[in-house]
């Protein structure tokens, strides 16, 4: 199985190799803090030894549950927000058929997500399909009281249980929360549901190689022992032990550093794989909560190609000159489909007959990267073999290291979030929540 390769050449027309290589110093003394835990956070390192750190035991128990309940339910809802949902979603997504939503009812269970938004309409929508299903339900929270989640988790208890009586109910509920303390542990407690812990030291964006993310990984039917092989192999390639030169964390890290100094201040991830749309929305989160704050950090945004490239595509090739692309680039697809010859060829496509699709979309990648290099905009390349759980174990843990060694070199905190709270302040004053009754006749004031 091959490792992921970091390509930085193409930023040499922007930065040259010498400028990268002189943030080697900071990049690998973060590096060693870290791993020595000395650095801002250190109590929220509990991913970082994770993939080496999982036993076939727990593995193995997942497994079996996932086995289990296939005979057992048509569909699974996650219930959760952010990291405890995202993770998930990102590998379920890339690894499943396109359309498995209409391919149903499948050998596994079809994965559907409820508590990360706070839409009437979808929680309506997705009840009216329940009734017709039967369903399961994986509910994510260290404390359980976290809005959007519990209020999902809420209204689902109560359909299950309705539906199914409340002992069946039970038996269908996994409970991912907090080893000892919170309302979710306790409810968990009180009405005898199976659960997982969410370790102490692991916040949810960092949180996918946890039951948060293999328990519903497994339950739509993909391996999650190869999932954590590539995290593993990817925790062996970026350690401290590893020089700069092969670390692509610390190379990645300090390349994207490198450029936030020239005023490059947006990174956009893309991706030419529709299947890694909601990679790219786990990838902002880490980033965006991981090195937004303090006034610094690089705003993460994301593109799908070549679809975007028809929209978006016009303000990276001439638009403000503050943005750079990371790209990440499939050598080969899953699947082969060749382009036909036609007898009329009246769209002028028969230069293109007997050559793959996926030929073509390389092609077009090639071009994107040229005409964005001169229009001003500097490229990553980060290949992957294929789209697999090994290939996205390595990309997660590589994401999340050079993440975090990035976040130390910008002289923040990575692992903290404190701006979340200020919309859920005022949210629960606006609500009329108690002992938030001042705040809520000052905001209302302020509205009016």
């Amino acid at each position: 199985m091959e490792n992921l390769n970091i390509i930085t050449k193409h930023l040499v027309p922007f930065i040259s190799e010498e400028e990268i290589a002189s943030q080697e110093p900071v990049i690998m003394q973060h590096l060693e803090a870290m791993h020595a835990r000395t650095g801002r956070g250190s109590d929220f390192l509990g991913w970082l030894n994770l993939p080496s750190s999982v036993t076939g035991e727990e593995l193995e128990r997942i497994t079996r549950l996932a086995s289990e309940w296939k005979e057992e339910i048509d569909l699974l809802v996650v219930v959760g927000i952010g990291g405890s949902y995202l993770g998930a979603k990102c590998v379920i997504e890339a690894l499943s058929h396109t359309f498995s939503h209409l391919i149903m009812p499948g050998q596994y269970p079809l994965v559907l997500f409820a508590g990360q938004n706070l839409s009437e309409d979808y929680m309506v929508d997705l009840l009216e399909l329940l009734d017709h299903m039967s369903y399961g339900i994986v509910v994510i929270s260290k404390s359980g009281t976290t809005t959007e989640p519990a209020i999902a988790f809420r209204i689902l208890k109560n359909h299950l249980e309705e539906r199914e009586g409340i002992e069946t109910a039970r038996k269908r509920i996994i409970a991912i929360t907090d080893r000892s303390k919170g309302a979710l542990r306790q409810m968990a407690g009180k009405e005898g549901y199976t659960t997982f812990v969410i370790p102490d030291d692991i916040g949810g964006r960092y949180s996918v190689l946890t039951p948060v993310g293999l328990i519903p990984i497994a339950m739509a039917g993909f391996d999650i022992k190869n999932l954590v092989k590539g995290a593993q192999r990817m925790e062996e390639l970026t350690g401290p032990d590893t020089a700069f030169p092969h670390n692509p964390a610390a190379r990645y890290a300090a390349a994207r550093n490198a450029l936030y100094r020239k005023g490059k201040t947006t990174e956009i991830l893309v991706n030419y794989q529709p299947k890694l749309h909601f990679f790219s929305e786990w990838w902002k989160q880490l980033f965006g909560e991981s090195e937004g704050k303090e006034g610094k950090g690089i705003f993460p945004a994301s593109v799908d190609f070549t679809t975007d490239l028809h929209s978006l595509g016009q303000y990276i090739q001439e638009g403000l000159r503050n943005i750079f692309e990371t790209v990440i680039s499939v050598k080969e697809p899953e699947n082969k489909l060749v382009i036909p010859r036609d007898k009329n060829n009246l769209d002028q496509l028969n230069y293109l007959a007997g050559k793959r699709i996926d030929e073509v979309n390389k092609m077009a990648e090639m071009g994107a990267l040229i005409a964005h290099i001169d229009g001003g905009v500097p490229n990553i390349s980060i290949e992957i073999e294929r789209i697999s759980e090994y290939s996205l174990g390595q990309l997660i843990y590589f994401f999340e290291k050079a993440c975090a060694v990035s976040g130390y070199a910008l002289g923040v905190n990575p692992f903290d979030q404190p701006g979340v709270e200020a919309y859920k302040k005022n949210m629960f004053a606006l609500l009329g929540k108690p002992g938030f009754e001042k705040e809520g006749q000052e905001l209302w004031k302020r509205l009016k």
